[in-house]
């Protein structure tokens, strides 16, 4: 019989080492931003010129939609990604697992800082980009729910929301290194020699970043949580039926709440970027600045977000983050449209760091809650690989379709959004298992049960 998640947590950590859990959420925290660098980099340098460096014989409208369908492929992969390394993530555990998918991610980005252009082999290049982006997709559906887990199941249970975020700054960290380097580059570089060689920098640069994560990934011990799952003989064979069989309503409802975080964030990030440099005729250097200082901004208020979740509950701020964006979605390609690179960073910044933020902030501990710990990867990592194929894959691609539909107006992206939030909104409220209350105390102060919900 599987152990619920809150009862074997009191078990495994009735004294956490909060040293080990800070050491574990800065190694989880540096696997993440290599993730998200890997696909942010990739965002970002298909907005501004894979189009013609892979896709030369089209116009530029059709090369953007042609590297956003590329961009989109590596989403496709995330869930088979989430399932198999799902899979071998709550059988032999999360560490092993967390070095192997950092490989994947690492290595398919130092490839294609060396992949030749159209202009160089032809057709041959962009078979080979996508080929590398199904391999890098395949590692990030495995990557992130081992990250949050040895995270979470390190952490004391009253401070999950924190430790949680903490891992997930690692995604606007991953934005802020290699728009920063793009920003840089694009800056000090003629617009010839950087779309000569300029862009592959930053993607040859990420091997530093995979580096160092190996060697913090390889330092740290197996979770506590697991290593007494395994010690009492309770590790599923079949992970994916076990969730099948009881955790569906879960699954379902957890995938579409994660499709409005992760769409929201690739429409304030990459639709908004390609908008006003290709439609409004901004530069993009004051765009990608605004973009950095948003998620640098991120990166304070995501622990923030999580701190708030441990105290007054994780639905409470999800769904708080999903209303705040359905509210801002307007007034933030209204400030876009202004072209004044002040009111775009408090554009970027809105919905980055207090949107999405919010959002982010307590997903992790709210999502992970919902299934029990022999189960926990699989069902973390489908629930967020398939929710962001649906939200952050298609956002970029539905983002230009509609923008180019509406005759280069936001209405149709505005619409989309707003829709998209309310539905992920209205599923979170669904997500009562993972939600949690704060510790009760005694009269001397001596923590009694946590308060979460009976039906976990």
């Amino acid at each position: 019989m599987l152990t619920p998640a809150s009862a074997l947590s009191q078990q495994a950590l009735p004294d956490a080492d909060h040293t080990a859990a800070r050491r574990v959420a800065v190694a989880s925290a540096l696997g993440t931003t290599v993730e998200y660098y890997d696909f942010t980099l990739y965002a970002t340098t298909a907005a501004l010129v894979f189009d013609h460096v892979f896709f030369p014989s089209v116009n530029d409208a059709v090369g953007t939609l042609a590297a956003f369908s590329t961009f989109f492929v590596g989403y496709l992969a995330r869930p088979l990604g989430g399932v198999v390394f799902g899979h071998f993530g709550d059988r032999l555990g999360r560490k092993t697992v967390l070095v192997t998918t950092l490989l994947l991610m690492g290595l398919g980005t130092f490839c294609i800082g060396l992949l030749p252009s159209y202009g160089t082999i032809g057709i041959a290049a962009p078979v080979l980009l996508v080929l590398i982006r199904l391999i890098q997709g395949l590692g990030m559906g495995g990557e992130y729910g081992g990250g949050v887990l040895m995270a979470l199941e390190y952490a004391p249970r009253e401070r999950q929301g924190l430790y949680t975020s903490l891992v997930h700054i690692g995604t606007p960290a991953g934005v802020l290194l290699p728009v920063g380097l793009v920003s840089v580059l694009s800056a000090t570089m003629s617009e010839s020699a950087f779309d000569a060689w300029g862009w592959r920098v930053p993607f040859l640069a990420s091997i530093v970043l995979v580096g160092l994560g190996m060697y913090l990934r390889v330092t740290v011990s197996e979770s506590p949580e697991f290593r007494r799952l395994r010690a009492e003989r309770e590790v599923t064979k079949i992970p994916l039926r076990g969730l099948a069989d009881g955790h569906l309503a879960s699954v379902g409802c957890s995938v579409i709440a994660k499709i409005a975080e992760s769409g929201l964030f690739n429409v304030y990030y990459v639709v908004a970027l390609a908008y006003a440099t290709d439609e409004l005729g901004v530069d993009k250097q004051p765009v990608l600045i605004a973009i950095l200082i948003a998620c640098a901004l991120e990166c304070l208020t995501l622990p923030l977000f999580g701190m708030v979740s441990d105290r007054v509950g994780r639905r409470l701020v999800y769904v708080a983050g999903a209303v705040f964006q359905a509210l801002l979605i307007v007034p933030f390609f209204l400030l876009v449209q202004t072209r004044d690179p002040v009111l775009i960073t408090l554009a970027m910044t809105l919905g980055l760091a207090v949107g999405h933020g919010a959002m982010y902030g307590a997903q992790g501990a709210l999502f992970a809650n919902l299934y029990p710990v022999a189960l926990r990867y699989t069902g973390l990592s489908v629930s967020q690989q398939v929710g962001a194929t649906l939200g952050g894959g298609l956002s970029p691609l539905a983002g230009t379709a509609l923008i180019t539909a509406f005759d280069g107006r936001p209405t149709g992206v505005c619409l989309y959004a707003i829709g998209v939030v309310l539905l992920s909104g209205a599923c979170a409220l669904a997500l009562r298992r993972g939600d949690h209350r704060p510790l009760r105390r005694r009269p001397g102060g001596a923590p009694a049960t946590d308060a979460r919900t009976a039906a976990e």
